[in-house]
């Protein structure tokens, strides 16, 4: 289980978060009103699947034994009027094999990032 704690701290929409013991700021740009002190919070949505996307396949293939090299992997929010998706591109070494390659789409389609994002999931929400 992942935990996130957030307290509002100071000017607006600046956002200190506490992920275990990680201390992270998020705040909006100038253009929304912000400050720019951190990143947005679809910024660290999508960090959040880049990170897991790079994650799993490292992983995956320590288990099969294969010498990945660096991954890039590039994730963007986009939102289209009423339409929101999840662009993700993920840059493999030269070396990696087009088996490989083939093997890697499947499993990056399998993150378990990947996954809750693309079933969505119910928010539980109280408010004291």
């Amino acid at each position: 289980m992942t935990t996130a704690h957030l307290n509002s701290v100071g000017p607006p929409y600046e956002q200190a978060i506490r992920v275990g013991g990680h201390a992270l700021i998020a705040d909006e740009g100038p253009g929304l009103g912000g400050q720019d002190k951190g990143a947005p919070p679809y910024g660290y949505l999508m960090a959040g699947l880049a990170a897991c996307t790079s994650i799993t396949l490292q992983m995956y293939a320590a288990r099969k034994g294969w010498d990945l090299g660096e991954i890039d992997v590039d994730a963007k929010f986009v939102k289209d009027g009423d339409d929101e998706r999840d662009e993700r591109v993920v840059r493999l070494a030269p070396h990696v094999t087009a088996e490989q390659r083939a093997r890697l789409a499947e499993i990056v389609e399998k993150t378990p990032v990947t996954k809750t994002l693309k079933r969505a999931l119910t928010i539980a929400t109280r408010v004291e």
